[in-house]
């Protein structure tokens, strides 16, 4: 990647969550990642050296706030801080996954925001901007006082299908109502209908009982599509439902693979043919399942923070009509 004129230098950190991700962007970028320890003490306590100088480059650091949740998020802090005070020329965050983005409001008395409190801990640390993808809610962005880039999955995903031959007899199905206007995206990429999963008790037990499918899905191939998988169990249920209404096949499609507790058992003998997801998080060996398949985001990103580095609009990532 060429230098841009003027006295800042592109420097790309990644920490722990993520290593694979961030060589994979580093490549897109054809530069090389740069020289960083991380260590665990003992007791808990994070240290971070930086092995070579930052001052008044274009710095961006690369970690997903994912399991381990709060030990990830303090490194990428404690890096914050430490470029901070290496005189950094600006200090660029890319989350590929934003943790706690689901605390984003108040769905009870007494409950906090988590969602903001990480937003003001990223600023108060030294951030000048932050780089993140398919946010669990868009409004998210309004957390920030600094510039905040959203990028979105979804180009990645509908081009998979597409490739894949998946576009005729489609159906694109929301979880549940809140997916609809995600669901809505895909399907127009697709030029395909929606169909909703309704589900009226939140319990899992005899779920398929209390789900209707709003929507003509019989004998149809339907991308069940979500921002996240977490416990599986939503997407497991929506499949079982699907098949219950006469689908003739059913693909799940999510961005961020969480993947928590009883997951991948849950998505393996589940209805689905295939399970699409992308490399936000990085999944270990042992959460990996024959079904899984996933997608690589990181030339997205990679073209995210070239343009971003050249004072260059994203614009250009946002253009539906290059799948």
């Amino acid at each position: 990647m060429g230098e841009k004129n003027g006295q800042g230098r592109l420097k790309l950190f990644a920490l722990n969550s993520n290593r694979k991700l961030a060589d994979k962007i580093a490549r897109e970028l054809n530069v090389e990642l740069c020289a960083a320890s991380v260590k665990h003490f003992s007791d808990g306590e994070i240290q971070i050296s930086i092995n070579e100088s930052v001052r008044g480059a274009d710095v961006f650091i690369i970690q997903s706030v994912s399991d381990p949740v709060n030990e990830n998020f303090m490194e990428l802090m404690i890096m914050i801080d430490a470029l901070r005070r290496s005189s950094a020329g600006t200090i660029n965050v890319v989350l590929p996954y934003y943790g706690y983005a689901r605390a984003d409001r108040k769905a009870r008395a007494r409950e906090p925001i988590t969602a903001k409190l990480i937003a003001n801990f990223i600023q108060l640390a030294g951030a000048d901007r932050v780089i993140t993808m398919d946010l669990h809610a868009g409004q998210l962005q309004g957390f920030f006082n600094i510039p905040v880039d959203h990028l979105l999955a979804i180009f990645v995903q509908a081009r998979y299908f597409i490739e894949k031959g998946i576009t005729n007899d489609v159906v694109i199905v929301a979880p549940d109502h809140n997916g609809v206007k995600a669901a809505r995206n895909l399907a127009t990429l697709l030029k395909a209908p929606i169909a909703i999963v309704d589900k009226r008790d939140a319990k899992r037990a005899a779920a398929n009982e209390k789900m209707t499918v709003i929507g003509d899905v019989a004998d149809r191939r339907c991308i069940v599509f979500d921002d996240l998988i977490d416990t599986g169990g939503k997407m497991a249920d929506a499949a079982a439902a699907l098949k219950a209404a006469g689908a003739r096949e059913v693909y799940a499609c999510a961005t961020h693979p969480i993947f928590s507790n009883d997951a991948v058992a849950e998505l393996q003998n589940s209805a689905y043919t295939e399970v699409v997801v992308t490399d936000t998080i990085e999944i270990p060996a042992e959460k990996q399942f024959a079904k899984l398949h996933v997608l690589s985001v990181s030339r997205t990103f990679a073209k995210a923070i070239s343009l971003i580095y050249n004072n260059k609009s994203v614009d250009s990532l946002f253009n539906k009509n290059k799948l």
